[in-house]
Parts: C-alpha cells; sequence; structure tokens
C-alpha cells in the first residue's frame, strides 16, 4: 500500500505544481494587464485549491503508513531533528505544504469577498505566490528526476 499511495502523490505532485504555476502566473499577468476577472480566471484557481487539497489528503495517508513515521517511536524527535532525510520527510515537508495550503485557501477565500477585478487579482497573486514559494522550498527534488 505504501508504494502505491507514494507513486500517486508523487505523479499528482507534478500536476499540482503545474497549476499552481499556472494559476499564479496567471493572476499575476491579468494584474499588471488590468485584466477583467473572468469565469476562466475562477476555475484556475479553484483547480488550484482543489488539485493542493486533494493532494493534501493523498500526503495525509502517505505520512501515517510511511515507514519514516515509526522513527517517531523508535528514536525520538531528537534524533529524527539531527537527520536531515527524516527531518525533511517527518517535519519539514509536511509542515511548510500545510503552511502552503493554508496561504491558497485564505488567498481563494478572500478573493471571492472583493468585487473589483484588480483587488481580485491582487489577492491572489499575493496568497498563492507566497504558496508557490513555500511548495518550491520544501519539494524533495532529489527524488523528482
Amino acid at each position: 500500500m505504501y508504494t502505491a499511495v507514494q507513486h500517486l502523490h508523487s505523479y499528482w505532485a507534478y500536476l499540482v505544481l503545474l497549476v499552481v504555476v499556472l494559476a499564479t502566473f496567471n493572476t499575476l499577468i491579468k494584474l499588471i494587464g488590468k485584466k477583467p476577472f473572468g469565469p476562466q480566471d475562477f476555475r484556475i484557481s479553484l483547480f488550484a485549491l482543489i488539485t493542493m487539497h486533494l493532494q493534501l489528503v493523498i500526503g495525509l495517508v502517505l505520512y501515517f503508513v510511511s515507514p519514516y513515521f515509526s522513527a517517531f517511536s523508535n528514536e525520538g524527535m531528537g534524533e529524527i531533528m539531527k537527520d536531515s532525510t527524516l527531518r525533511l520527510y517527518l517535519i519539514e515537508h509536511p509542515l511548510t505544504m500545510i503552511l502552503a495550503i493554508v496561504f491558497i485557501t485564505i488567498g481563494y477565500s478572500k478573493h471571492k469577498k472583493v468585487l473589483s477585478s484588480s483587488k481580485k487579482f491582487r489577492k491572489l497573486s499575493i496568497f498563492y505566490s507566497i504558496a508557490l514559494i513555500l511548495l518550491l522550498s520544501r519539494i524533495p527534488w532529489q527524488n523528482w528526476f
């Protein structure tokens, strides 16, 4: 089960990254170009939100079935923090990705309450850009290629 969930999480991550990059650049380009907020912009930002939340669910399942998870009981938090691989997979990656999801959720929620296009794009671009930076900072790149 672990291997199947790991593959799903890994391959879904490519889609998540692609959609979040697309949504972020879409908001930035439309904000700079002073374009009106249209239904396609709503769909792109919503799709980024949905893919991120699905990745969270897959990631949580992976986290608890992972062989790394037993390190909490076997070695303790002190040893986990000393080991860079365990620290990445058990602490840094999950917490940073949850923060990225929080930023995307906040940005999406805030943009719905605003009426003008420029303010919608501003809210989305700020929160989605922060989320994208967080995503890029804690992806385990050594396992991606």
